[in-house]
């Protein structure tokens, strides 16, 4: 069994014993004792944001512009890239919204969850424009990091960050294999909490159960649709991308995509479906020197769905627990929501759920708490995540490759076309 099944499974048992125990009296006993585990839990999953957001950031800027010096293609596959992630934020920002104000939150429902969930409150107001502006630089990165204002503190990493891509090779190397290894330290950490996710998810579980009934399932319900449907607009979006950038129709695109999008809902991996992909690239006629560097930089850090998902968490949350959605709060967040996928690290959703959503949910003056009871059902927003990013991939590989100069003739074309006729 699966970590993120495990954790599943522990969220489904804890809510459906919560429930049992407001029905038999006995609720307030479970309280007293979950709610000390849940709190702990989530203090574990928080603790390693601040040192995994900077070194992710420091290491994607990093690769980005490794991939910049790279040659002509990558440069514009960047830049497109770069372009397509803070659309899909933008959107997000739009659509999700939107999208709760024609299908709303279950009021009883969400009263219900907001009480159950110990200890949520949002972690700072958004101040007025002028102020705004003077806050995101910050006078002094460590306090930044000391009261969770990520904005600021992502503001002085890229500075930090794009400062270490104009040093020497030796220095830059140095600084770049220290913050990869505080990263993978942090991970490890993460590791070992998730690992313990079960039992904290089963305490936040009973607390949400035995205070909201039978009234979560349907909250959280509504919250995976939610979040779903903004990775199926980019998703559907894709197709279109890639048709019109790659000159094709839409229908011979969606063969071509068909075989990778299968990989991608079965293993909810881009890296898993990388051959799928190249596969495809070749079938709507884009050459493997162009799809061979294309698809690997892209499946390295470029997530499609990345910001607008994690930042339509964000928005639900808000929503769910009263925070103004003010157009400060939303642009911080779409700022933070389309940097930090540079550095956002290529595992299970449940290990890079917390450290990409959190520092927007920050930034936004989002409480963070509740993550550690939606990470348990993050298995099927991320299936959405993966499908939208492996299509969206070769959308780009397909718009790239179509505007690029013609690839040399390799002898093993000629051997090729002489073998075939």
């Amino acid at each position: 069994m699966s970590q993120a099944t495990r954790i599943l499974l522990a969220l489904v048992v804890g809510l459906a014993l919560g429930i049992v125990a407001a029905s038999q009296g006995f609720a307030a006993t479970g309280i007293v004792i979950a709610q000390p585990i849940g709190t702990a839990w989530l203090n574990g999953l928080q603790m390693t944001i601040v040192p995994l957001v900077v070194s992710l950031l420091v290491i994607g800027i990093a690769a980005t512009a490794d991939a910049a010096r790279a040659g002509q293609l990558t440069t514009r596959a960047m830049i497109l890239f770069m372009v397509l992630l803070w659309t899909g934020a933008i959107l997000s920002a739009v659509l999700t919204p939107f999208l709760l104000s024609v299908w709303p939150i279950d009021p009883g429902a969400g009263a219900a969850l907001k009480a159950s969930l110990p200890d949520v409150q949002a972690v700072g107001d958004v101040p007025p424009f002028g102020d705004f502006l003077a806050a995101i630089v910050p006078s002094n990165p460590v306090t930044a990091a000391a009261n969770n204002a990520f904005l600021p503190l992502i503001v002085f990493t890229l500075a930090f960050a794009f400062a270490i891509t104009r040093l020497a090779k030796p220095q830059r190397d140095l600084l770049v294999s220290f913050f990869r290894a505080v990263a993978d330290a942090m991970i490890v950490v993460i590791g070992w909490v998730l690992w313990l996710g079960p039992i904290g998810v089963f305490a936040l579980a009973f607390l949400v159960g035995a205070k909201a009934g039978g009234e979560a399932f349907g909250a959280l319900l509504h919250y995976v649709l939610i979040v779903t449907s903004v990775g199926t607009v980019l998703w559907i979006a894709s197709f279109f991308i890639g048709a019109i950038g790659g000159r094709i129709s839409i229908i011979t695109f969606a063969r071509a995509t068909a075989s990778a999008q299968a990989v991608a809902i079965s293993t909810q991996s881009s890296l898993a479906s990388l051959p799928a992909m190249l596969r495809g690239a070749e079938q709507i006629g884009v050459h493997t020197q162009h799809s061979g560097v294309i698809l690997p930089l892209a499946v390295a850090v470029f997530r499609a769905t990345g910001p607008a998902m994690n930042l339509a968490v964000a928005i639900y949350v808000a929503i769910l627990f009263g925070v103004p959605l003010t157009w400060q709060n939303l642009a911080a967040g779409v700022a933070v929501a389309s940097i930090t996928t540079l550095g956002a690290v290529s595992l299970p959703g449940s290990i890079s759920f917390i450290s990409s959503i959190a520092p927007i949910a920050a930034a936004m003056g989002v409480p963070i708490a509740p993550l550690g009871l939606l990470v348990a059902i993050e298995t099927f927003p991320d299936i959405m995540r993966t499908l939208g990013n492996v299509t969206m991939d070769l959308a780009v590989t397909a718009t790239l490759s179509a505007r690029a100069a013609p690839a040399p003739i390799t002898p093993e074309d000629l051997l090729f076309e002489a073998q075939t006729g």
